[in-house]
């Protein structure tokens, strides 16, 4: 009898064992591919336990060059940067003789332990595949790694923006192990403060780099504690771009306000046409310097503080002319004269007070109610009517032209004290 089952178990059999010899094929050739060197100290070698497993903790000592600092949000609070990270550390597992470093393709890094290292606040970071990973193995014949990276990362970085833009910010790149902590993973900067480089030559938009220095710490979480590094770099804001986009053309505004001092308070459209157009535009002006900064940040910063000074002003040169305009339009001449009439007759009366007091004395055997008439008695309320009237007549604007003059003066020389103040209090304090 004819079974067919029989001869798909004999084609199957067959198919089996030629895959079977391929991958045998292809474990021989990828061997062949390694040198022997790397052969030899791949035999036995188990990536998935760190070096000096029960002889304490492995110690990694890193580097870094920062390539370049691309963008510094105020808005997002972060930074992006382009790093070169350098990991050192000792693996006995892979010593070998001779006196040559043996520099491996990056692809080989799967085959080796390698630190679990990662940056705490980083938001979004990449490695570079362009061409190829940019990775680097290096291994030296005492044992020892080198295993550098190139990473593109955003990192968070606190700002306290009261002092902007004359404000100085300190932002942080933090290294820790994800899974190692200190009793099995010690970190250290391989050149102390001298590990990071880069600074000095790069040149960014708004920022110079005035200081940065390293510093090593330990982590506390739940889990234990864990190694960490710690790059700090201080950023001063270059106040050149704001001077000449924000401070000038509002200095300039508050100059031109001060131009209605001058035009007649007959013309009437001229000096509104002035006033209300540098409000507009001092208010648009306000709004340009917020569009660079988170809306909702509660910080009073330095700029906010300017600019209101300066609406201010702008504000106040309106509202000098509509007080100039209507004492000028309701001048009240009978008033002044009735005010005046009032002090002379408060002076005559209060001549005439002392004169009958002295002539008390020599009258002594008059009635003394004589002393007490009616219009005695109502003197002393009359006195202070008349007081008061002295007082809102010293106050009072006799002619409503010098308004003009007296502005020409005290709205630059008060404007000049101002800037004076703020300039020294966010520049030195």
């Amino acid at each position: 009898m004819y079974f067919p089952y029989r001869e798909n178990t004999a084609y199957l059999l067959i198919i089996c064992s030629i895959m079977t010899c391929s991958a045998v094929n292809a474990e021989e050739k990828e061997g062949e591919i390694l040198p022997p060197t790397i052969q030899k100290l791949m035999k036995g070698y188990n990536k998935y336990l760190r070096p000096f497993f029960d002889n304490g903790p492995v110690t990694v000592g890193m580097s870094l060059d920062i390539a370049s600092i691309d963008t510094i949000s105020e808005i997002n609070m972060d930074y992006t940067a382009t790093i070169f990270l350098r990991q050192r550390w000792t693996d006995e597992r892979l010593c070998f003789e001779g006196n040559k470093s043996l520099s491996l393709d990056g692809r080989l890094v799967e085959l080796l332990w390698v630190p679990d290292t990662f940056i705490v606040d980083s938001k979004k970071s990449f490695l570079h595949d362009i061409t190829v990973e940019n990775r680097l193995i290096r291994i030296y014949p005492n044992g020892t790694v080198l295993y550098a990276l190139r990473i593109t990362t955003t990192v968070a970085c606190s700002m306290d923006l009261t002092k902007y833009p004359m404000d100085k910010q300190t932002c942080t790149l933090q290294l820790e192990s994800w899974g190692y902590n200190i009793n099995d993973v010690m970190f250290y900067w391989t050149r102390g403060n001298d590990s990071v480089r880069g600074l000095n030559t790069l040149r960014l938009a708004q920022y110079t780099v005035e200081d940065h220095y390293t510093s090593v710490s330990e982590a506390v979480y739940e889990t234990g504690r864990y190694p960490k590094l710690v790059f700090h770099f201080d950023l001063k804001r270059n106040i050149l771009y704001f001077i000449l986009e924000t401070y000038v053309p509002s200095i300039l505004l508050v100059v031109l306000s001060w131009v209605s001092f001058w035009i007649s308070q007959s013309s009437v459209p001229a000096r509104i046409c002035i006033g209300v157009t540098t409000v507009l535009t001092m208010t648009t002006l306000m709004m340009g310097a917020r569009t660079s900064l988170p809306n909702a940040n509660c910080f009073i910063k330095a700029i906010d503080v300017y600019l209101g000074i300066c609406f201010s002003f702008i504000f106040g040169a309106l509202l000098e002319y509509a007080i100039a305009h209507f004492c000028s339009l309701h001048q009240p001449h009978q008033k002044n004269s009735t005010v005046k009439k009032l002090v002379d007759e408060d002076d005559a009366d209060m001549n005439g007070t002392i004169t009958a007091v002295s002539g008390g004395q020599n009258h002594q055997n008059e009635p003394a109610d004589e002393s007490r008439n009616g219009k005695q008695i109502k003197r002393p309320r009359d006195s202070v009517l008349k007081r008061l009237l002295c007082v809102f007549y010293c106050f009072h604007v006799q002619n409503p032209h010098h308004i003009d003059n007296y502005s020409r003066l005290s709205f630059p020389l008060s404007f000049m004290i101002i800037n004076v103040i703020y300039w020294v209090y966010y520049l030195y304090f």
